[in-house]
């Protein structure tokens, strides 16, 4: 059962090892998103300084630019979304098999202290019994002395 215990607790160990790895990936990827998103703003706002210097060259290609970044924001939006989505089952499907792996733990602590129990308790019977086994060996001997003191001091009066 141990052998069984200690297998299965490996096994959620790198399940939840594997979920972790997915959510870090993850978590990249919604970074990534927010980091391009963040690059649009930027190249958006260079642009509307490009367009405010030549307003001539800006009335031709700008609307088309504008036009281009938000259809971008909206991909960006959705992937976005979709991402939070993701991480959200991601961390329910870690928080599950965290779980898991702590009721095995738990179950495993929790026969080992029955184990580590009933290993004190014999060993607290023999040492009791070795303690008794000393115990009468001291009170036999106290016994023979007592009698062959006993006689000894009858004869003595007896003389």
């Amino acid at each position: 059962m141990a052998e069984t215990l200690s297998t299965l607790i490996r096994l959620h160990e790198w399940t939840v090892d594997e979920k972790r790895r997915a959510l870090g990936i993850l978590l990249n990827e919604l970074g990534a998103l927010e980091d391009a998103a963040r690059a649009l703003e930027v190249e958006l706002v260079a642009e509307q300084r490009a367009a405010a210097v030549e307003p001539e060259m800006a009335g031709f290609g700008y609307g088309f630019y504008a036009l281009g970044v938000i259809l971008r924001r909206e991909r960006l939006a959705d992937s976005t979304v979709q991402a939070e989505a993701m991480i959200e089952t991601a961390r329910d499907e870690l928080h599950d098999a965290y779980e898991e792996l702590k009721k095995f733990e738990i179950t495993d602590a929790s026969r080992r202290r029955r184990e580590t129990d009933e290993a004190d308790r014999v060993e607290r019977i023999e040492l009791d019994e070795i303690g008794l086994q000393g115990y009468r060996r001291v009170r036999a001997q106290d016994r023979s002395e007592r009698s062959t003191w006993g006689a000894g001091s009858e004869r003595e009066t007896e003389s």
